[in-house]
């Protein structure tokens, strides 16, 4: 049973979906038809799928379009209404007619001023955790697999992309074809639209950007094949065919979506220098973890995430040294801890094993997921020796190849294939503290980066006086940047903060990540000449991870509460529903 899903798969399960659906960019809406392929158990009555803010106009079963009995129960926070459609015994075919609200939160319509080229309207969609259901009906839960086609028809002028086989240039009449042939879980489903080109990187990997951020993007990801060669030397062939990734405008709530064929990224990584494409690594990942071998509920989120960024960083690591893996190791122990501080060291939202039933799934995409499920994955790799690991993976990944997984599940097929009754071995990892108990285990792997020391020594001399142009920071890219800005008091003086920022102009820096975390330092110094760079970056960037501390931090004073509520005017129309569901919350209980 997945509590996030009104589906009831043994009475009918949808196996594929073919949809037909109208981009309508004037009134926000898609509407369109979903005829879905079912599969029936003995005596069913019933389909049930998943709808939230779906107009249902009409429901026909077979293909000679019989009309259909349904109903749509009463909203259920979080979760939507259960279209319960009325079958027969034998029926194989349910089409669904339907529109999607103006407001489906799945759905960012953008006008043409909220776009790089400024002159086409812009539409993409963010299904995870459970938004699958507001642009399309389904069984959404991850632990349902079905394969898709589609067609889609959109204004004469765009490009059409979704998570399946794609187009590279435009079509004629605005209709475009789509086939997905993998099964893939609901949250996968994905579709953009927009003024968009495509640029190869190799045979099997490109980009699709606007016209106005192509030729950067194509610069940013010039190892994006070296990556796909890597991944597979680790963890077995790459089995989705084609690699590509799509820019989108900065409003997209995430850093990336790891919809499959086609990551789905935020231009919040073209810092021009190649230095935040860790990212990609991490999205690329998800096609063996995630994509491949999905978590069974959400309260196994973290069988996909933890897995992913473990991947990512050997990714990295095969691909730019040790050094560079360990760095991104030890700021993700960083964010862990901020994280469980956050939380709470014995709340139990900090387990791996989640228990988020009557809540929104989203509360769990948190950092405890990626990295505390990094961290188990690495001490399993340093009691077991890392061929031993790789071995283990590889063949985790080929065995439960387009199959979902449980966290119990895992536990079982982890002691019959790693333990194998070595109760020392399993004494030294002691999985079950991890996975269903909170905080950070004593037995956690301590990761040092010689560079981090280097760079700890200049914010120490900083701290006690040496002037920012005395630093040796040369050289410096992403990682030092961050953990230099990391490791400098929170706030400090308008002296301290004029210093550093003439000398190494962080208000004006083009890298998101470095220029996120010296905002944090702005507002909480209370830094004036900075305001206007934060002002347009919360307006402009739409990626949650960034706008969460930053509202945080302004919403604990009353000056900062005027300011965020200023600004939050302006940007929220920027913002994916993911995005201000989150600052909506936070803004709400600062001003009770």
């Amino acid at each position: 049973m997945d509590v996030h899903s009104f589906s009831k798969p043994d009475e009918a399960k949808v196996k594929h979906y073919d949809l037909d659906l109208t981009v309508d960019f004037d009134k926000k809406i898609i509407s369109g038809k979903a005829a879905c392929t079912i599969e029936t158990g003995k005596g069913a009555k019933h389909l049930i799928l998943d709808t939230r803010d779906l107009k249902i106009d009409k429901v026909t079963i077979g293909k000679d379009e019989k009309p259909a009995e349904f109903k749509l129960e009463k909203p259920v926070q979080f979760l939507g209404s259960a279209l319960i459609i009325d079958i027969e015994e034998g029926t194989t075919l349910v089409t669904v007619y339907y529109s999607t609200s103006p407001t489906a939160a799945a759905v960012q319509w953008l006008n043409p001023e909220q776009t790089a080229g400024k002159k086409h309207p812009f539409l993409f969609t963010q299904s995870q955790a459970i938004l699958a259901r507001t642009w399309v009906p389904c069984q959404d839960s991850p632990g349902l697999r079905i394969t898709y086609s589609a067609t889609v028809h959109v204004p004469v002028g765009l490009l059409a992309l979704m998570s399946a086989t794609n187009p590279t240039e435009l079509s004629k009449d605005g209709v475009y074809h789509f086939e997905m042939t993998n099964p893939i879980p609901s949250y996968l489903l994905a579709l953009s639209v927009g003024d968009i080109v495509f640029k190869p990187i190799s045979n099997r990997t490109g980009v699709y950007a606007e016209p106005a951020t192509i030729d950067k993007s194509v610069y940013e990801f010039a190892d994006l094949e070296n990556m796909v060669d890597a991944a597979e030397k680790l963890y077995g062939p790459y089995a989705w065919g084609r690699y590509d990734l799509l820019v989108l405008p900065p409003s997209f709530p995430f850093g990336g979506m790891e919809n499959p064929r086609l990551t789905f990224a935020t231009p919040t990584i073209l810092a021009g220098d190649r230095s935040l494409t860790s990212l990609v690594a991490h999205e690329l990942a998800h096609s063996w973890s995630g994509n491949l071998v999905t978590n069974a509920t959400w309260d196994d989120f973290w069988m996909n995430e933890g897995f992913t960024v473990y991947f990512e960083r050997r990714i990295m690591e095969a691909l730019y040294g040790k050094p560079f893996a360990d760095m991104q190791a030890v700021l993700g122990y960083q964010d862990l801890e901020d994280n469980v501080n956050e939380l709470g060291k014995e709340s139990r939202d900090t387990d791996l094993k989640l228990q988020l039933k009557d809540r929104d799934p989203d509360d769990g995409m948190t950092s405890i997921a990626y990295e505390k499920g990094y961290f188990l994955l690495r001490l399993i790799e340093e009691n077991v020796g890392r061929e031993k690991m790789d071995n283990f993976l590889k063949t985790y990944f080929k065995s439960h190849s387009f199959q979902t997984i449980t966290t119990e599940a895992f536990l079982e097929y982890f002691d019959k294939e790693l333990i194998k009754g070595n109760t020392a071995l399993a004494n030294k990892i002691r999985i079950n503290d991890w996975v269903y108990h909170p905080g950070i285990p004593t037995n956690c792997p301590k990761i040092i980066s010689e560079r981090f020391n280097e760079v700890e020594a200049q914010s120490d001399a900083f701290i006690k006086g040496t002037s920012a142009i005395k630093l040796n920071t040369k050289d410096y890219q992403t990682n030092e940047w961050m953990h230099f800005l990391s490791k400098l008091p929170t706030t400090m003086d308008r002296a301290k903060m004029n210093d550093l920022d003439h000398t190494f102009h962080f208000t004006d820096s083009g890298n998101s990540e470095i220029l996120a975390l010296w905002l944090e330092r702005v507002i909480n110094s209370n830094y004036e000449p900075a305001y206007p760079a934060l002002e347009n970056f919360l307006v402009h960037v739409g990626r949650r991870k960034f706008l969460k501390p930053l509202y945080a931090d302004l919403l604990k004073t009353p000056q900062g509460i005027k300011m965020a509520k200023d600004i939050y005017a302006k940007a929220r129309p920027n913002y994916h529903s993911v995005a201000t569901n989150t600052i909506d919350e936070m803004i709400a209980k600062a001003t009770k």
